[in-house]
């Protein structure tokens, strides 16, 4: 009996040392292993997109490798002889030119690869930035090729649809960059341009400009104004000794004042806060 109860008290406190002082497997160890997985994810991410633009880099710098072989072969073939150096020139010029392009395409490659890793990539830029300069170089010594050849003359119909394209790029670039500029011009304009008016009560009630007694309703005179250019439209005289603003405009941003015939007129001390509540000024004088 006494064996059995010893046995019985032997198994409890087995099982109250793995209950209570028995430890688990931490629940950190889980924990660890995740945020590790999840950076190992980021590196790996980071590394295909490193490996991608290295992949890329390495195709320009490759390709400028064989325009400038196909340069040398055309600098031999131009200066010597033979009825196969027009040809030979003829095939070496249709490859720069498409070596060229394809080079083009790949730095735009590039320039997306880099705005959508997560590099700040100062010296990418500036690398690219190099490439697209040795581009531009390409494009002047291919254009002083066509004045060699000329003058020896030779003539290169490819040489000169790559020219011609050339231009032609050139030429909508600038004419793409000279709409802008009149779109933002335009822009420009229409922001700092306003409309003032001045009159008695009957005149400005026969151009709808006050009707029933409320002022600049839809059916007003538009051509009854005088169109201003804000910046450059800061004084309005009104030629009477008794003026008064219909329209709201911030009392801080001008002054109404008289003149030395004692008839007032405006001026407008902040402009751009003056009209920044109306595009509209209405003056009723007597």
């Amino acid at each position: 009996m006494k064996k059995l109860l010893l046995i019985s008290a032997v198994v409890t406190l087995c099982m109250a040392m793995v209950g209570c002082g028995g430890k688990r497997p931490p629940q950190t160890t889980y924990q660890r292993v995740a945020p590790n997985d999840s950076l190992e994810k980021i590196i790996e991410q980071r590394d295909n997109e490193l490996n991608d633009m290295m992949a890329t880099l390495n195709d320009i710098q490759e390709g400028f490798r064989a325009i400038n072989k196909a340069e040398n072969r055309v600098n031999i073939a131009k200066d010597g002889e033979g009825a196969d150096k027009t040809q030979l020139i003829r095939e070496n010029i249709k490859f720069i030119s498409s070596r060229m392009d394809a080079n083009r395409a790949l730095i735009k490659k590039l320039q997306k690869q880099l705005r959508t890793s997560g590099f700040k990539g100062d010296e990418m830029k500036r690398t690219i930035e190099n490439m697209l300069k040795q581009l531009e170089d390409k494009d002047l010594q291919l254009q002083q090729l066509r004045a060699e050849l000329d003058a020896k003359d030779i003539h290169i119909a490819e040489l000169d649809e790559t020219i011609n394209n050339l231009n032609s790029n050139v030429s909508n670039l600038t004419s793409e960059t000279e709409q802008k500029t009149q779109t933002i011009n335009s822009q420009v304009q229409q922001l700092n341009t306003a409309w003032f008016v001045f009159g008695t009560k009957k005149e400005l009630k026969d151009q709808h400009v006050i009707v029933d007694g409320k002022i600049l309703r839809s059916s007003f005179n538009h051509n009854y104004f005088t169109k201003i250019d804000i910046r450059v439209t800061k004084e309005i005289k009104f030629y009477s000794k008794a003026a008064k603003l219909l329209t709201n405009h911030p009392s801080g941003s001008y002054v109404l004042q008289r003149d030395a015939n004692q008839q007032f007129e405006l001026r407008i001390t902040n402009p751009q806060q003056f009209w920044s509540t109306s595009k509209y000024l209405v003056v009723l004088v007597k």
